[in-house]
């Protein structure tokens, strides 16, 4: 039976706050067995049916998730007018079934959990998300990923935002986390320069900028480094040459200091780069070459 108000409420920012650590500790996306076998506070509650893309649990009123996969089976797509994910009604009677939670979640203004599925059995979280509305055609509803967003289509407007506002909601929201799982699948969670296994403690690193032009969220456009190597990669205190070699400043080598500057970074010249095992993952060596122009510049 559903908890009351409050408790189901309280429910869903203890499922938030569950996934997001469990986020933090696996870079950032799970797999359909973590997701059906998840567990708050030792008892199971899965977070996402295992054959169909809707969540509905008995103990709330309205949905708690979706899977929206990037290559169907159903039409989801991202209005890049407007940023909202228009996630279709499962078939039949739209006011019935999984169809009437999904309607109940705009009218509560429940917030929701949206799992992108960039490849098999990776999925990628974007929460909370809002279900703001039914689509002109009564067959999708319209999903707010941002909470600002939500918020807005809450007062029950239909706002014409920036063009700006909305790509930096697309980017932040899609782009950067399913860059970021992508990047530490193929590294097997691992930073291509110390190995350190770590994920919570690892970032996914463009080669080339995300805001060049050229910076594409692609695996060959990414690195799975640590925070040290990352921030002295963005730094240019370090660099990698197209021949997946490191290599350290040249006045960083010079220095004496702790042994955090001696094996953290100054061990790490010269080393090879541990690449993906599939060649079509590995880092593109132009980009690598393009970025290593201004190394030590």
């Amino acid at each position: 039976m559903p908890l009351n108000s409050t408790d189901q409420a309280r429910l869903r920012l203890t499922v938030f706050a569950a996934l997001e650590r469990f986020l933090d500790l696996r870079g950032g996306f799970a797999t359909r067995d973590e997701l059906f076998n998840f567990t708050i506070d030792g008892a199971r509650f899965p977070l996402i049916d295992y054959t169909r893309g809707i969540r509905n649990p008995v103990e709330l009123d309205a949905t708690l998730s979706v899977v929206s996969s990037l290559d169907g089976p159903y039409p989801d797509r991202v209005d890049p007018a407007t940023g909202l994910l228009e996630y279709a009604f499962r078939e039949g009677d739209s006011f019935a079934g999984d169809n009437r939670k999904l309607r109940v979640a705009i009218d509560q203004h429940a917030p929701i959990i949206v799992f992108r599925k960039p490849m098999p059995n990776i999925y990628v979280p974007v929460f909370p998300a809002y279900v703001v509305g039914a689509g002109a055609d009564d067959r999708h509803v319209l999903i707010a990923l941002d909470e600002g967003m939500g918020q807005v289509y809450r007062n029950g407007v239909r706002p014409v935002f920036e063009k700006r506002y909305v790509e930096r909601v697309v980017q932040q929201r899609l782009h950067q986390p399913l860059f970021r799982a992508r990047v530490m699948a193929a590294y097997q969670k691992t930073c291509a320069i110390c190995r350190l296994k770590h994920p919570e403690l690892l970032d996914a690193a463009h080669i080339v900028a995300d805001a060049d032009e050229a910076g594409v969220p692609t695996v060959t456009n990414g690195l799975a480094l640590c925070k040290i190597h990352h921030a002295a990669y963005d730094q240019n205190l370090l660099g990698i040459s197209p021949d997946y070699v490191v290599h350290l400043d040249r006045a960083l080598l010079d220095e004496v200091d702790g042994p955090m500057l001696r094996h953290g970074l100054q061990d790490m010249h010269g080393i090879e780069l541990t690449v993906p095992a599939r060649p079509g993952e590995r880092p593109d060596r132009d980009s690598l070459a393009a970025r290593f122009e201004g190394f030590g510049v």
